[in-house]
C-alpha cells in the first residue's frame, strides 16, 4: 500500500483551499445579486409611471449602488480565488519538500479579505447613512 506523505498536512491544505474558494464564490455572488437587485429596482421604476412619488422614491432607492461596486465584489471574489490557487499550489510544493521554510511576509489573500472586508463595510455605510 503507497501512502502519501504528511498526508494530514495535505488535506489540510485542500480544505483550507476548498473554504477560500467558496468565500470568493460567495462575494461573486453577491456582487451578482447587488447588480440584479439595482436592475429590477430600477425596472420598477420605470414600470411605476402613474404615481410620482413611488416613482421618486425607487429611483433614489436604485441610485445607490451601481455597477460599480458590483464589478468591484466580482472582480474581489476572482483575485481572491486567484491568489489562494497559487497560495495552494506553492504550500503544495512546500508540503513535499524536506526542508524546514520561513513564513514571508504579509500574505496575499489575507490583504484581499481586508481590502473586501472594507469595500463591503463602505457599501453598507454609504446604505445606512445616504
Amino acid at each position: 500500500m503507497i501512502m502519501v506523505p504528511a498526508y494530514s498536512d495535505h488535506a489540510a491544505n485542500e480544505r483550507t483551499f476548498l473554504a477560500w474558494v467558496r468565500t470568493g464564490i460567495a462575494i461573486i455572488s453577491f456582487g451578482i445579486v447587488v447588480e440584479k437587485f439595482d436592475l429590477f429596482i430600477r425596472t420598477l421604476a420605470i414600470s411605476e409611471t402613474t404615481d410620482v412619488l413611488r416613482k421618486a422614491q425607487l429611483e433614489r432607492i436604485s441610485s445607490h449602488l451601481g455597477p460599480d461596486e458590483s464589478i468591484a465584489l466580482i472582480a474581489g471574489g476572482v483575485a481572491l480565488i486567484a491568489i489562494q490557487t497559487l497560495r495552494f499550489a506553492l504550500n503544495s510544493l512546500l508540503l513535499d519538500d524536506t526542508e524546514a521554510h520561513a513564513l514571508k511576509g504579509i500574505r496575499a489573500g489575507t490583504v484581499v479579505s481586508l481590502l473586501l472586508i472594507l469595500l463591503v463595510a463602505a457599501i453598507a455605510t454609504y446604505q445606512v447613512f445616504k
